[in-house]
């Protein structure tokens, strides 16, 4: 089994908040493809990176992510794609963990 993370900026480049419908677009894509999402929203995290020297970047994010059986790596690619355009972003995270279920 596999626990599929992606990171959702709130903000775009400029700054301005995303509308909800692009979250929630998203949410509905991963329920019904999945059967089910785990959302953390509440305390959206923080991310920084440098961009480049002396240029750090800070972005703010929800984190959705998915379990699924087996990994559909091709699959995934095209929708992280999807999502870059979606959310005007050069990169998204898209991560992969394969788990135990205990």
């Amino acid at each position: 089994m596999f626990l599929i993370q992606i990171l959702l900026p709130l903000y775009d480049n400029q700054g301005r908040r995303l509308p909800a419908a692009v979250h929630g677009m998203t949410r509905d894509e991963l329920v019904g493809r999945f059967g089910g999402l785990t959302a953390y929203t509440r305390a959206p995290a923080s991310g920084l990176w440098q961009e480049d020297a002396g240029h750090t970047v800070h972005d703010e994010l929800v984190i959705y992510e998915v379990m699924a059986d087996a990994l559909d790596a091709s699959w995934w690619r095209e929708y992280r794609q999807t999502l870059e355009r979606r959310y005007a972003q050069a990169e998204l995270v898209v991560r992969a963990h394969e788990i135990v279920q205990l």
